[in-house]
């Protein structure tokens, strides 16, 4: 007789059950079944019946759902879980029926209408690690369904779980707000501005607690205020963006009604001495979520708290958006740019971190004037690739690039005084012309006038560390990597970190942050200069010969060119960096 075949096949799986179920039933067992049923039929039923989702089986207060992909598993779980907080917003805590959800994808063994094995086990077992109304997800799923949906994820690490042998990655999928059909704003909300302007939406409470609601309208109102400081984008108003509050609109809609291309939204949700605030920046001309981060901390002093979490976001949302519009620029058609496309493509080119781009990058400058004599970034921007000339030696005169980039850099600030931006490349300017005061003074200015601005901070570090006094400049240089943790360049300031630690003599700290650096790219010649310097004056000598080998395989002619800037204002600070490259095995 021949064996029976089992039948398998690759399925994304979701099991859900209610939390505190048995406590609920036992204070009310008639309301909590009804309350069950109703759950299903109007929340759980339909969603899963949207995306496709079959319910294979239910457990009293679980349920299994087989889905053919990852994407619409993950879909479906986000919306029910939305829905769900809306419907307990105005409900007791201790009356909420509330889910817990887990999603994995992988092999499957089809009996009849059931389904066993590892695949629904491991599902099961991430509802059990899931917190209240939280949804988690397998390694598996998050490979799938990455930068397909309008969801952050936040890797939990390596979980061991019962009766499962191979250990499970887990994710955890942020609240997010529901997609955005893809859809163009007409043209006319672009001419509102001469810029694309930023709209944020009143944050959600999801709370369920009605006294939370001005944390969450604080919060909005804070960030607002934050972004307008920047002078990249236009921000709307706070009066017409409350205009939406409590209200469920299509954020397309909501775009065109407010004349904005890029839209903020997020949530609030209390629970016990903890909050969570969700963020995303939304592109509403597509849909496409640019950026998405969640905050969870104590709730120990409720204003420091709002003044972080507004810092952070506000921090970073500026230059998520400043990368997008450069990439949109960059795409467009030439003959279609004005002098804000020009500007973009500008610093597009800059970022290539080479000698054409920087050529290029100029071009666009220098049309973006011809457009608008008066735009202040225009001229901030080519005075920033005079900067980039100097920096990655692509000039042949650093007299004449230094003198440019001065002249540009101070037409930039009288043309608009209250941009931190042209204020940092001013600093940047007095640093090369080795006016180390008044590069100080401009970073503070730029401070002053924007405390979010990451690149501020960074840039009085590094002054501070120049002129002496790098343990003053160690505090800010870490403020700019905390103000913007996700900045594709993040290793410059942690090469600036490593020069500030070795000028302040301590050389292990110094190892340790030009590691992160070459770490982060490993062709970076500065941080292995810097690296070489700090083992050479810790006497590891074998170390510091290979990190000089790997500096000049990079970039044979850094060295050299390093010697001759003698970057400090201090002779003794030059030469202390030298020695450490001399005993690396540099010769005399």
């Amino acid at each position: 007789m021949a064996e029976e075949r089992v039948q398998r096949r690759l399925a994304a799986i979701l099991a859900a059950d209610v939390v505190g179920y048995s406590r609920l039933m036992g204070a009310d067992e008639a309301g909590t079944l009804a309350q069950l049923k109703t759950l299903r039929k109007e929340v759980f039923d339909p969603r899963t019946s949207e995306h496709n989702g079959r319910i294979f089986k239910t457990t009293g207060d679980g349920v299994l759902v087989e889905f053919a992909s990852a994407v619409d598993a993950v879909q479906c779980a986000i919306k029910v879980q939305r829905a769900l907080a809306r419907r307990n917003k105005d409900v007791p805590t201790d009356h909420r029926m509330e889910l817990r959800i887990g999603i994995n994808l992988g092999d499957i063994i089809v009996d009849g209408e059931d389904i066993y094995g590892d695949g629904v086990n491991v599902a099961a077992r991430l509802e059990g690690l899931c917190d209240t109304g939280e949804v988690y997800v397998s390694g598996a799923v998050h490979d799938q369904v990455e930068g397909k949906l309008a969801a952050a994820f936040d890797d939990l690490g390596v979980q061991t779980v019962k009766n499962i042998v191979k250990p499970i990655q887990v994710y955890r999928v942020s609240p997010v707000a529901e997609t955005v059909a893809a859809a163009a704003i007409p043209s006319e909300v672009d001419k509102i501005f001469d810029r694309p302007a930023l709209a944020v939406l009143p944050f959600e409470n999801l709370s369920g607690d009605p006294d939370q609601e001005y944390f969450a309208d604080g919060l909005t109102e804070d960030i607002i205020t934050a972004l307008s400081l920047w002078k990249s984008f236009p921000v709307i108003a706070r009066n017409s963006t409350f205009a939406f509050k409590g209200r469920s609109s299509d954020v397309r809609e909501v775009a065109t009604s407010l004349g904005a291309r890029y839209v903020v939204v997020g949530s609030v949700r209390k629970g016990g001495n903890r909050v969570r605030v969700s963020a995303q920046l939304i592109d509403a001309e597509t849909g496409h979520h640019v950026w998405a981060e969640r905050f969870d901390r104590d709730l120990e002093d409720i204003f420091a708290l709002q003044d972080e979490i507004t810092q952070r976001i506000a921090a970073t949302i500026e230059p998520e958006l400043g990368r997008f519009e450069q990439k949109r620029s960059a795409a467009k058609v030439p003959t279609s740019l004005d002098a804000w496309d020009h500007c973009q493509r500008g610093m597009y080119q800059l970022y290539t971190f080479t000698k054409e781009g920087s050529e290029q990058a100029r071009g666009m400058f220098l049309r973006a004037i011809e457009l608008d004599p008066a735009y202040s970034q225009a001229h901030t921007g080519l005075a920033y690739s005079y900067h980039m000339d100097i920096l990655h030696a692509y000039t042949d005169s650093r007299e004449d690039s230094i003198a440019q980039l001065l002249r540009h850099a101070r037409q930039g600030v009288a043309l608009d005084d209250r941009d931190s931006y042209a204020h940092v490349i001013l600093a940047f300017a007095y640093r090369w012309a080795r006016q180390h005061d008044l590069a100080v003074a401009e970073a503070k200015r730029a401070i002053e006038l924007n405390p979010n601005d990451a690149w501020a901070y960074g840039t009085l570090g590094n002054v501070l560390d120049l002129i002496g006094r790098p343990q003053d400049g160690i505090p800010y240089l870490k403020q700019s990597l905390r103000l913007n943790p996700h900045d594709v360049h993040r290793h410059f300031m942690m090469t600036i970190v490593a020069r500030a630690y070795l000028n302040n003599r301590d050389y292990e700290s110094a190892v340790e942050w030009a590691r992160n650096a070459i770490n982060r790219d490993p062709d970076h010649a500065r941080a292995h200069l810097l690296l070489a310097a700090s083992l050479g004056h810790l006497g590891r000598s074998a170390e510091a010969r290979t990190a000089l080998d790997d500096c000049n395989r990079v970039n044979p002619d850094f060295v050299r060119r390093w010697t001759q800037w003698r970057e400090y204002q201090r002779d003794e600070d030059n030469d202390h960096i030298l020695e450490g490259l001399r005993k690396a095995g540099l010769p005399a």
